[in-house]
């Protein structure tokens, strides 16, 4: 098993879709990486050798992933909510912040719906 970065990369899968599973690594920057190591990226993780290996993990190692890059993402995002900016109350009250509607949508960010009950009509 190919293991880069602390992540367990799934041995039956190609290898560009492969180093897609360390975070801050996508398809272009896996066929990227693979490219600039000479090794084809239809080859599958299990078939790669130890050199091949040891030469991606080179790769990867110049590349901020994993717990650098998240860390530097909350920091960008705590940042953004110091200075209170439009973006940073926007991820304090847990609302969109690139401009869509919320009236009927965004329930990933707003979470499950709070129904709010009626007051009821008082009859003579």
């Amino acid at each position: 098993m190919a293991r880069i970065a602390g992540i367990d990369l799934p041995k039956n899968k190609r290898g560009v879709i492969g180093l897609t599973y360390i975070y801050g690594i996508g398809r272009s920057t896996s066929k990227k990486i693979l490219t600039s190591n000479g090794i084809d990226e239809n080859v599958k993780v299990q078939d790669w050798n130890d050199d091949q290996l040891s030469a991606i993990r080179n790769s990867v190692n110049e590349i901020k992933t994993e717990g650098q890059l998240r860390s530097e993402i909350q920091l960008n995002i705590k940042r953004l909510m110091d200075i209170g900016c439009y973006r940073g109350i926007r991820h304090r009250s847990g609302l969109p912040l690139r401009g869509q509607h919320t009236k009927n949508n965004s329930r990933t960010r707003k979470g499950k719906r709070k129904t709010v009950a009626n007051k009821k009509k008082v009859t003579k």
